[in-house]
């Protein structure tokens, strides 16, 4: 965040003490907010009112303070303490909530759901952001919406496609959800972000070249951003690995070195992907993955104990002023509210999109799952229900006012922020009560979750000895596609975890073993 001076240029310099101040009573003003966000966040969950998630808390607080700083006619200074830049975001506050989210994700639970999740993050993102683009820019040809060039239609489909479950997460852990749904809804919001991201800076890349070359031009920009920033992200996390294991780190008088080693490495996998002209959030994202499954097994145990303390720490105090400030932000900004159809429409258009990704990508996991272990119709709608909005939509709505020509930027981003407040406040307010009338709670009491994830109720890859005989084509494609997977299991238990760990299997699985955290993008 940057905080800028209160006053004018030719006041600073007469009382350069008051730029100071300034700057401390808007600091004073994020701390106090930022505690009673916690306070308020823990009152909550301890009498379980899941009307009021903690993410929506947090919201509601910043919608307050932005107001009550309106009323007091104290606009001018309040926001020159809240002067924050998305450049801000994307380098401070994204990379460590991204970086948790795949530092958090437990193996087995992964990689036995890696065809549905990535069926969902990838292939599911991708037709809910072209569904949505198409029906934006219809509408806007039938005078229904607010007319924007397809280009810019679709790039508002990608940054509006990145779900953020954060505020139902906690409530699925409370509820004692069925794990094969939140093993789902965990996987799919860890991969969309990175997917969301690439998509929109890919048709941002694309504005400047002819028609006729942009679908050809978005396969191969979106191939090379992608794939570029995977490859960057394992690469690190793989280096980051083989330096813990060979340097014989884990020793108790170098645990400060160690840490701070492996607190760098994902940064250093940010700036990396970012000095190439890649996405960083997509390398942070895969540095956590692998540095989770290699890198943490090489350090000592109070090392352990701490990098999974710091990182828990700082992505929840991110992803907690992320929410304040989205609600001060739309207390205070100049939103245009001129357009009141597009928004509505765009809700609409959104939950068609998200319609259209979950059950099309459901049908397709199912093909290849025996009839014990698909997917369920209620989990399906479950999955469509709880596609909230969040902090990646934000922050890239936030981009767009500069991307985007002034009143383009200026009425995506205003839609954008109405769209966040309604599915936070709306729907985290009412999926309690959703959830249990499709009757997927209360599958869960008789262990912790997470405990229950790495057991017989996570959905496994299917055996497909039974299904032989199938003549469908595209079922045999997805079948091997399973079977890559678990090779893929194989070659990292046999080659890649002796190679670059000290442990062997059993410790992996022990450590494998972590609490899912509801800090997710």
């Amino acid at each position: 965040m940057q905080i800028s001076p209160a006053g004018g240029g030719g006041d600073s310099q007469s009382h350069p003490g008051k730029e100071q101040q300034a700057a401390g009573v808007g600091i004073l003003l994020q701390i106090m907010m930022l505690v009673l966000s916690f306070v308020l966040g823990h009152v909550l969950r301890r009498h379980r009112f899941y009307y009021l998630p903690e993410a929506s808390a947090s919201l509601l607080i910043g919608l307050i303070v932005g107001a009550l700083a309106n009323i007091s006619n104290t606009e001018t200074s309040i926001r020159a303490w809240f002067n924050f830049h998305e450049e801000f975001f994307f380098l401070f506050l994204l990379p460590p909530i991204i970086f948790q989210s795949g530092f958090s994700l437990s193996p087995k639970p992964f990689f036995s759901n890696f065809g549905a999740i990535v069926t969902f993050s990838i292939l599911g993102t991708f037709i809910a952001s072209v569904v949505t683009g198409v029906l934006v820019y219809l509408g806007g040809l039938i005078y229904l919406t607010y007319k924007l060039p397809f280009v810019e239609c679709l790039m508002f489909g990608a940054l509006i496609s990145a779900t953020d479950p954060v505020t139902v997460l906690s409530i699925f852990q409370e509820l004692g959800i069925d794990t094969n749904l939140y093993a789902l809804v965990f996987g799919e919001s860890v991969l969309n972000d990175a997917m969301a991201i690439s998509l929109y800076r890919t048709m941002s890349s694309l504005k400047s070249h002819a028609p006729g070359q942009n679908f050809f031009m978005v396969i191969f920009r979106f191939l090379e951003t992608f794939v570029g920033s995977l490859s960057a992200g394992v690469g690190v996390g793989f280096i980051s690995a083989l330096i813990s294991f060979s340097a014989g780190l884990d020793i108790d008088n170098l645990q400060n070195l160690e840490c701070c080693l492996f607190v760098l490495f994902p940064y250093f996998s940010y700036m990396l992907a970012e000095g190439l002209g890649l996405t960083g959030i997509v390398s942070i994202l895969f540095t956590g993955i692998v540095m989770k499954h290699y890198t943490f097994s090489n350090l000592s145990e109070n090392s352990q104990r701490f990098v999974s303390a710091f990182f828990h720490l700082i992505s929840s105090l991110a992803e907690t002023f992320v929410f304040i400030y989205m609600g001060f932000d739309i207390a205070m900004e100049q939103h245009s509210w001129s357009h009141v159809g597009f928004i509505f429409f765009s809700i609409i258009f959104i939950g068609v999109a998200r319609a259209a990704n979950v059950f099309s990508c459901a049908y397709l996991v199912n093909l290849v799952r025996p009839a014990p272990r698909q997917i369920p119709v209620k989990h399906q709608k479950a999955l469509w229900y709880i596609g909230l909005r969040g902090a990646m939509a934000f922050a890239l709505a936030l981009q767009s006012v500069h991307d985007f020509p002034e009143g383009h930027g200026q009425t995506i981003f205003t839609a954008t922020t109405a769209i966040v407040v309604l599915t936070v406040l709306l729907i985290g307010g009412s999926t309690g009560t959703v959830l249990e009338t499709l009757q997927v709670v209360g599958d869960d009491h008789d262990g912790p979750l997470s405990e229950s994830l790495d057991g017989n109720n996570g959905y496994v890859a299917p055996s497909y000895n039974e299904d032989a005989t199938s003549g469908n084509r595209l079922k045999m494609k997805l079948k091997e596609f399973h079977k890559s997977t678990a090779s893929f299991t194989a070659l990292d238990r046999n080659y890649l975890t002796p190679f670059f760990t000290s442990q062997n299997g059993d410790d992996e699985e022990e450590h494998g073993k972590i609490d899912y955290h509801p800090n997710v993008t």
